[in-house]
């Protein structure tokens, strides 16, 4: 079993990648595989709507954003890392979020169908929550379990050495890690058990809240 782990913060070794460390110590010593996927720090484009992705059953930008939706296909679990600017996601990671579930909706076997999956988030002080409700958000979308710690997952420092001084912090980062391993293999056993993932309704219902 494996977990990706993805680091969207523009530092790629700052205060996001010491807190999914953390994770990644903690899911290897309770037998998980994991890599860090960094989407580096160059300007990622948002979602135009085109709608291109369901003929293309990939997004038409040639970036980042299909290489790791492919590579997802390999993955059993996910976590994404933010760090907090002004209160939510930053930037290049919410484009990032949006192109990648929406292109992946479109993608048959669906790279994220019931895979499990957490948000982290780093900050110097505040605007953790509600950066945590908008990455969540996409995991609801998608049909993923989402993994929960003993409190909400954040970590809270300005530089690597502060974050690793945040004891509570850290501690949150080693329970969402041992969860994320026991829902894993508790998914293993129930497949090899012979108990299917839940069926899926063919046809998905759109309903317009403005109606003739």
């Amino acid at each position: 079993m494996k977990v990706l782990l993805i680091n969207g913060s523009p530092h790629q070794k700052g205060c996001t990648y010491t807190a999914l460390s953390e994770i990644t110590t903690t899911l290897n010593e309770a037998g998980i595989e994991t890599d860090i996927y960094w989407i580096e720090n160059q300007p990622i484009r948002g979602c135009i709507g085109c709608y291109q992705c369901a003929e293309k059953k990939e997004c038409v930008f040639k970036d980042k954003v299909n290489e790791f939706t492919k590579l997802a296909q390999e993955y059993d679990g996910f976590i994404f890392g933010s760090p907090v600017y002004y209160s939510g996601m930053n930037g290049s990671l919410m484009s990032f979020m949006d192109r990648v579930f929406f292109s992946a909706s479109k993608r048959e076997p669906h790279p994220f169908l019931l895979k499990p999956a957490a948000a982290v988030v780093s900050a110097r002080r505040a605007g953790t929550t509600s950066a945590l409700d908008q990455m969540n958000k996409y995991f609801l979308h998608g049909q993923m379990p989402v993994i929960s710690s003993r409190y909400w997952n954040m970590v809270h420092g300005s530089t690597p050495e502060e974050v690793r001084k945040d004891e509570e912090g850290l501690q949150i980062m080693r329970v969402l890690g041992r969860n994320m391993a026991w829902f894993l293999k508790l998914k293993e056993a129930g497949e090899k058990a012979g108990i299917p993932l839940p069926w899926q309704e063919e046809i998905r219902v759109a309903t317009n809240f403005i109606r003739d």
